[in-house]
């Protein structure tokens, strides 16, 4: 079952950001666009240069008028330890989410029943808090967040154009498509 189409349901959680301890809920989803990136747990391999990746990319996405946040099953006090031990994660600006109990990576389904850590999820959310895109990877492949900017830009476009969508590789300022009849089979 799809989650594309879905309203993210309520939950409180506890995040580490800019050496803070915060709460974050559902409403701090709705607003403006969100990038939720699950990923399986603090002091890994993986993990920390997706991270990383995802800082590089938040400055552009908060132009873009995009919130981030990261969630693994590691409590908000690890985040805090990690953000101090670890030169990539010590760079992370954007909310760290504790999801201990795993409360998120199961309304998400994204968590790996068993082992108690959620799969590579990556979710992009519009301000009505409805879920646009979701992308799954297994454990050992990591993410490039640079395709971030243009998907948001894509459901940005599609949102304030009904009756258009992005083709393939569609870049801001590209030709985009209307559907109709009259594109069947010409395309």
């Amino acid at each position: 079952m799809s989650l594309i189409g879905k309203e993210v349901q309520p939950f409180v959680a506890q995040a580490f950001k800019n050496g803070e301890f915060i709460e974050v809920t559902d409403a701090d989803f709705r607003g403006h666009w969100t990038v939720v990136c699950f990923y399986p747990a603090d002091f890994t391999f993986v993990c920390p240069t997706e991270l990383e990746d995802l800082q590089d990319q938040y400055p552009t996405l908060q132009e873009l008028g995009a919130e981030v946040f990261s969630v693994s099953r590691d409590s908000h006090f690890t985040h805090k330890a990690w953000h101090e031990t670890s030169d990539a994660i010590g760079k992370v600006t954007y909310g760290m989410i504790g999801d201990p109990a795993h409360v998120l990576s199961t309304q998400f389904e994204v968590l790996r029943e068993g082992e108690g850590a959620a799969d590579r999820g990556t979710f992009i959310i519009d301000p009505d808090g409805v879920i646009q895109a979701v992308e799954i990877n297994a454990d050992g492949i990591g993410r490039d967040a640079s395709t971030l900017v243009d998907k948001i830009k894509a459901a940005q476009y599609v949102r304030n154009n009904p009756g258009e969508v992005c083709p393939a590789k569609w870049k801001e300022g590209a030709a985009t498509l209307k559907p109709s009849l009259d594109l069947v089979g010409k395309i």
